[in-house]
């Protein structure tokens, strides 16, 4: 099965507007959200069923016991990341907690233990032949590249015998980025014509260049900002990268997204510009895929 990831150097450049319309162009079967931190892609790919869910263990927490702890301060005093208050007893805030052990070691009533508990929550939909894979990260929890992981682990695990899994990745270049990158055959860069859209842009191929991943980059709202568009297919040649089109603004994207459709489902014009995008995607994937075969 090979897997193509929908990236953007930042949120907001319509990556899951991408995402969701691939995933109808294309029929799949199997598709991901990876963006735990804010997932979003369910709201458009509605399933019928509820999901499974399972708890994400992260990094363990600290634990105050307050019927050993002799209130002498010294965890409060240490903790760097101001994770421990005094209220008729000390406690933790789970969500400023990193784990990091120190005040169990200056506790010197043995009061602090570390204790795994969830950081977020596991979701799998699976609805006939249908198999979508997504997570939720709980506020202020940590390690979600290593969510990410388990997100497409878990979609692999339970997916069928589909031919292209979507994954929608999360934005930026950190490590959820790095995580949703790993394994994957394709990347669609999916950019934005303005300045700090394309230096997040620029940032997020030398990413997936150091993965060797194949990939390609479109331009979502390519007519609110002309120059720029055009600096963006200017750098795509220089750099010898596959251009797969322009996307425009369009109202009639905004109004179908609010009634949880996606932009193939009316007739618009951004509907019909990714139409294009798409086909170029997979004429490019088919290709790609032919070139390796031959390699092997």
């Amino acid at each position: 099965m090979k897997q193509l990831l929908i990236l953007s150097g930042k949120g907001g450049t319509g990556k899951t507007t991408v995402a969701s319309a691939f995933i109808k162009l294309m029929e799949a079967n199997v598709f991901a959200d990876c963006d735990v931190d804010a997932p979003n892609l369910h709201l458009v790919m509605r399933m019928n069923n509820q999901p499974q869910r399972s708890d994400y263990i992260g990094l363990p927490k600290a634990v105050i016991h307050t019927d050993r702890c002799i209130q002498c301060g010294e965890c409060e005093k240490n903790c760097r990341f101001h994770a421990i208050h005094f209220n008729s007893f000390y406690e933790v805030v789970n969500y400023a907690c990193e784990g990091c052990g120190v005040c169990k070691v200056v506790c010197p009533a043995d009061a602090v233990t570390l204790e795994y508990i969830p950081d977020g929550e596991l979701l799998l939909y699976q609805d006939g032949d249908k198999t979508f894979s997504t997570a939720q990260l709980k506020m202020g929890s940590g390690t979600t590249g290593l969510l990410v992981s388990k997100v497409k682990k878990q979609m692999i695990a339970a997916a069928g015998k589909g031919s292209v899994a979507i994954i929608d990745g999360s934005p930026g270049i950190g490590c959820p980025v790095i995580a949703s990158i790993s394994g994957v055959d394709f990347v669609l860069i999916v950019a934005e014509p303005s300045i700090s859209g394309i230096s997040d842009l620029k940032r997020v191929v030398k990413t997936a260049e150091k993965f060797q991943t194949k990939m390609m980059i479109c331009i979502n709202k390519y007519d609110t900002n002309i120059e720029k568009t055009e600096q963006i297919e200017g750098f795509c040649a220089d750099h010898q990268i596959q251009y797969a089109g322009r996307i425009p603004y369009d109202e009639e994207a905004v109004k179908a997204i609010n009634q949880g459709k996606t932009v193939v489902d009316v007739d618009c014009s951004s509907g019909r510009a990714m139409l294009n995008v798409y086909k170029k995607v997979l004429d490019f994937i088919s290709e790609e895929s032919k070139v390796t075969a031959n390699e092997n």
